[in-house]
């Protein structure tokens, strides 16, 4: 176990976006057992600075290069002894670097890959936040952090509930009492509407949640429920099961987060508010429990939980991505590509909605499969996948 005297250093990598936030505010909490040590941003100088002044951190990074004369000056204008630097490889550097012990992952997209890879390999304590490096680069980074002696901890809702229910029986889980583990989905705005009824939904529809505020993409990857489906195969890589032993179930209230049933007829569920500084504690504070600042579940205030199968044919991309994950190599690569290139599309109005996972299918079995044993080959897939799907979209 970490020692209490000595404050775990701690990297937050995507600061200025509301992960990093609800980073900060729960480390800010514990000024005794952490510290912020490097605080990296994409391109929002002024709000690192900010950040900075705030923690005062050894190190910041700006991942666009170009902005380096700024944080710098903006640095010292802030009267700080903070370090700035700018890049990729900075961010990789740091990552592994004695300047932290703790990692959160929390940069969006394929830019996160390489220092949460580069963390990995180190034998970092790593709270990820970032989809692609599971969905992109599973098989990888797993790979990664067990050369590394690495600690991954999942800190989207439905993978920290998995990771607390699996841990309560056996701290070196290996898979073996379990039966299966169910990811619970809200359904999103279209839930119980036929495969007809969705021909015509427009983009204004598809990102208007029923639950959360979220960004345009992931509204409507919830809306296909490829949100889900990434998450099926982010859950294959972090705990070792098979697709077969991986279900969903919707769940509307959105308060049970997620369920594992072991051999022996239990089932656990992790129930909770729905507010990211919860999971950021769990990963912070593992294998004890600290102060998250946030409230309990009143379950008499919220009456009744509900759960039913998705529809698999209304939804084909649940379908898609269980398909890409049995495939494995570099086609749940191929799938998170054609996936983002036809939601663009399809936010754009140039696509009708069924065509998202149309266009997905097309990708995947259009696409030779290789393994995944390199970022380059990963990469390169992913590439592929987008200039395909981009053709398909623009000669139809």
């Amino acid at each position: 176990m970490h020692s209490l005297s000595a404050p775990r250093q701690v990297a937050v990598f995507g600061a200025t976006g509301s992960v990093g936030a609800s980073a900060l505010d729960v480390i800010a909490r514990h000024p005794d057992r952490y510290r912020v040590s490097v605080l990296a941003a994409g391109r929002q100088v002024q709000a690192l600075v900010a950040l900075c002044l705030a923690h005062r951190p050894a190190h910041a990074v700006i991942a666009d290069p170009a902005l380096y004369g700024a944080l710098r000056d903006g640095l010292r204008e802030a009267g700080l002894d903070t370090q700035p630097h700018a890049g990729a490889a900075a961010l990789d550097e740091l990552a592994a670097s004695a300047a932290c012990d703790t990692l959160v992952a929390a940069i969006v997209g394929a830019a996160g890959l390489s220092s949460t890879l580069a963390a990995a390999a180190a034998g970092k304590r790593i709270l990820l936040a970032n989809k692609e490096s599971l969905v992109l680069a599973g098989e990888l980074l797993m790979r990664q952090a067990s050369l590394g002696g690495a600690e991954i901890i999942p800190i989207d809702s439905e993978h920290s509930a998995i990771f607390q229910c699996l841990r309560s029986c056996d701290a070196s889980f290996d898979g073996a009492g379990v039966r299966r583990i169910l990811l619970t989905a809200s359904g999103g705005p279209f839930r119980g509407r036929s495969r007809a009824q969705l021909e015509q939904v427009t983009p204004a529809q598809a990102v208007a949640h029923p639950k959360w505020s979220m960004g345009p993409k992931i509204s409507v990857d919830s809306a296909t429920l490829m949100n889900k489906g990434l998450e099926v195969i982010e859950a294959h890589h972090l705990f070792g099961l098979p697709g077969e032993r991986i279900e969903v179930l919707v769940h509307p209230q959105s308060l049970v987060h997620s369920l594992v049933e072991f051999v022996d007829g239990s089932t656990l569920a992790q129930l909770g508010l729905p507010d990211m500084r919860t999971t950021l504690a769990v990963g912070l504070g593992w294998p004890q429990r600290i102060d998250a600042g946030v409230a309990g579940l009143d379950l008499l205030a919220q009456g009744r939980l509900d759960f039913e199968p998705p529809d698999r044919d209304a939804f084909p991309c649940l379908g898609l991505a269980w398909q890409a994950m049995a495939a494995g190599g570099t086609a749940p690569a191929i799938l998170n590509a054609a996936n983002e290139v036809a939601v663009s599309a399809f936010l754009q109005g140039q696509i009708a909605f069924l065509a998202i996972p149309a266009l997905v299918a097309n990708a995947l079995s259009t696409l030779s499969v290789d393994s995944a044993d390199t970022l380059e080959v990963l990469l390169t897939a992913d590439q592929r996948a987008r200039q395909l799907t981009q053709d398909a979209i623009d000669h139809a």
